[in-house]
């Protein structure tokens, strides 16, 4: 249950609330189709990921496996997509966190968005020192939280749904949602993680049954959480998804929204800063305080700088980490059945065509996501 609510937890994160956003402006049948397509191909990725790491005795994470199966060009691609990726992701939980503590407690305390974002950031990355048990535990609890209040926010969405207020297909935004719907996907950072809270060959051997029913799960949250949005707000669907519904449900709806949306940013924040301290820690053999000092400061600093466009930093995160890090898993793949070092708990079977399609969609994606940004 706890590696269930880690990896559901991190994928769960910032990138939900751009869904209705993306998916009004393409419309739903476009929505849709990069819907079952992405997660497809990002299960698939988590699976290949878990695979990996089944078959390697040595703790690693993406970037040590990339430098001990491909060589130190893949290790240098790995840790710039890492960095990146994961700072990229940081940044957009601080920009869209800060939005949703100011809809909580505004009226209470007297601050400004900003402030609150690093409030946020401060309680967040204290956590982040305490490591992956202590996180698990939180993420549990957070789920339980993250559903309920779904529940709750789709009682009263309901009665304002709308059928005519779904666009079919805008081809002038069809590629729109791309960068943002992987991101919102992806949880490989989770995987390793996940890894090490199985201590025992039975719990391993649920491994892959876990990140099939992850994607389910998170795929039916992020489908049932865009329908009911942009059921409601139609063409008036905003950015953060959230400020859009207030003239059609009022203030105290959003606020349940804006306590989902915390809820959501803060376990996937306290997963992917743990990931990064200890990738830095294990691969590269940083020491743990510089490690720490990266994962936690790297973020505030970039939105200190001005960096706090939402929806422009998930879609670029997303394509690149997506097109990088997914053809490097692929890579590794490739050769993991005769170069690991250990028999894993489950080995799955991908024809060629299908890890060559994989890594041209995602190699094809980023670029025209970059280039259109």
């Amino acid at each position: 249950m706890l590696a269930l609510s880690t990896l559901v937890g991190t994928i769960i994160g910032a990138g939900i609330f751009g869904l209705p956003y993306v998916v009004a402006k393409s419309g739903i049948i476009p929505g849709v189709f990069y819907f079952v397509l992405l997660g497809g191909v990002v299960m698939i990725l988590h699976l290949m990921f878990g695979e990996i790491a089944l078959r390697t005795t040595e703790k690693h994470r993406l970037i040590g496996y990339a430098s001990l199966y491909l060589g130190n060009w893949a290790k240098k691609l790995v840790t710039v997509s890492t960095v990146v990726g994961i700072v990229g992701a940081l940044l957009a939980y601080i920009i869209i966190g800060g939005d949703f503590l100011y809809i909580v407690l505004g009226s209470f305390i007297p601050l400004s968005n900003f402030a609150f974002a690093i409030v946020l950031w401060f309680v967040l990355s204290l956590f982040i020192l305490r490591g992956i048990q202590t996180i698990a535990k939180i993420e549990l609890l957070m789920d339980i939280i993250l559903f309920v209040v779904v529940g709750v926010i789709f009682v009263f969405v309901l009665p304002h749904f709308q059928l005519q207020n779904f666009m079919l297909f805008d081809s002038l935004h069809v590629f729109l949602p791309y960068g943002v719907v992987l991101f919102s996907f992806l949880g490989l950072s989770a995987i390793p993680e996940i890894a090490e809270l199985f201590k025992h060959t039975s719990e391993k051997r649920s491994l892959d049954n876990l990140i099939v029913w992850s994607s389910v799960i998170c795929g039916g949250l992020f489908f049932a959480f865009t329908l009911f949005v942009v059921g409601v707000s139609g063409a008036a669907t905003s950015q953060d998804a959230l400020s859009g519904l207030i003239p059609f449900l009022g203030e105290k709806v959003v606020l349940l929204g804006a306590v989902f949306g915390l809820v959501a940013i803060a376990g996937s924040f306290l997963v992917l800063g743990n990931y990064l301290k200890n990738s830095l820690r294990y691969d590269y053999k940083v020491p743990y305080g510089i490690s720490v000092a990266v994962a936690i400061f790297s973020p505030i600093l970039l939105f200190l700088l001005g960096l706090r466009e939402f929806i422009f930093v998930i879609g670029v995160v997303g394509a690149l980490v997506a097109g990088l890090e997914g053809s490097v898993i692929a890579l590794i793949y490739r050769t993991i059945k005769e170069k690991g070092d250990r028999e894993p708990e489950y080995s799955l079977r991908i024809p060629q065509p299908i890890l060559f399609g994989v890594v041209a969609l995602l190699v094809v994606g980023a670029f025209l996501e970059l280039s259109m940004r």
